[in-house]
């Protein structure tokens, strides 16, 4: 039997990753469980015709999902990453307002706005400055674990999130614990205790030597930005996202020029049949002009199965390319220096 090659040892991934952000991702089936089951369902908000959901980065992320599974409902969804309401928001309005730390100024500013205009607000963070609005206010607010970062707290946001609005969403609780039954099977592979060629995390990671351009379909929006902000975050190096439908009629020409970036084409495992179609024209395209790419696939299964593993395997991805580009994946200082700068101004 042939031996398998060892890509990362257990004392690089320590070395690296020094507060030890994979530990955290290897635990991610069982923190999504956790939070699902030790959350309550919330309020069952009345006539509401618009959703609005306001986060930032990580929290920012949250909104991006839940606007993908709410795509094909009759109720109105809109995704803030910024300092303003719609001017359409009213008392027919659910303002669902996320910040892992709680003390995102743009979020907070969202939330004191939406309780000005009279609008159904619930609140989730880890405590900070949203609890403490929420709390003076009456408004309600739910408190959920920080688990080492806020993008790695994801599943606990998520999960409880999904678990407090699913009466107002109209959630299946089977296709939820459906999810976490194919992150339980998907954690066996990619974890960091396979650091092996049968790794397809680590496999990708490994392939991914330029600055990724992810072309993805409009249902996956969610993941191929989550995948773009996680390699920003955790490798401090660019990337890129382009709608694949779209970039055929602008982006694709930017190929006729040669570059140092890397094509990843993230395909749903059935997208609709024009957007396959789409994706064989772009492949036939790419090996026309001798133009090497990576193919990632979701899995089977409902769109919370799809997003949810997705962004799971594509965090874990961004990784491990960290502790081989020997980058802790952890600090954002630029970040921090942002954040500091507008707390002094």
């Amino acid at each position: 039997m042939a031996k398998e090659t060892i890509f990362v040892s257990d004392i690089q991934l320590d070395l690296v990753d020094k507060t030890g952000m994979y530990k955290t991702y290897d635990s991610w089936p069982d923190l999504a469980s956790n939070a699902f089951n030790n959350s309550i369902i919330g309020p069952d908000f009345k006539d509401i015709d618009h959703i609005v959901f306001a986060g930032m980065g990580g929290s920012g992320t949250i909104g991006d999902v839940f606007a993908s599974i709410l795509s094909k409902s009759e109720i109105h969804v809109s995704i803030i990453k910024g300092y303003r309401l719609p001017t359409v928001t009213n008392r027919n309005t659910l303002v669902v307002v996320t910040s892992v730390s709680g003390n995102t100024i743009e979020t907070l500013t969202i939330l004191e706005q939406a309780f000005k205009k009279n609008c159904q607000i619930i609140a989730f963070s880890s405590g900070g400055e949203i609890e403490i609005f929420c709390k003076k206010n009456n408004i309600y607010y739910y408190k959920l674990e920080l688990k080492h970062s806020p993008r790695a707290s994801f599943p606990i946001f998520f999960y409880g999130i999904a678990k407090t609005l699913m009466n107002t969403l109209n959630l299946d609780s089977k296709e939820i614990l459906d999810s976490i039954e194919i992150m339980k099977e998907l954690q066996k592979e990619i974890n960091s205790k396979n650091l092996s060629e049968k790794n397809p995390a680590l496999n990708l990671a490994l392939e991914i030597r330029y600055t990724p351009i992810i072309y993805y379909p409009w249902g996956l929006k969610a993941a191929a930005i989550r995948f773009k902000n996680s390699i920003q975050e955790n490798t401090k190096t660019h990337a890129f996202t382009e709608d694949i439908i779209e970039a055929c009629h602008n982006g694709i020409v930017s190929w006729e020029t040669l570059s140092n970036i890397k094509p990843i084409l993230l395909q749903g495992i059935n997208d609709h049949e024009k957007t396959e179609e789409r994706w064989q024209l772009v492949k036939s395209f790419l090996k026309k002009n001798k133009i090497n790419y990576e193919e990632i696939v979701s899995t089977n299964g409902n769109i919370i199965t799809k997003l949810i593993n997705l962004i799971y395997l594509l965090d874990y991805i961004s990784i491990y390319k960290a502790i081989i580009s020997k980058i802790d994946p952890t600090p954002v200082k630029s970040i921090d220096y942002i954040k500091n700068k507008l707390k002094s101004d």
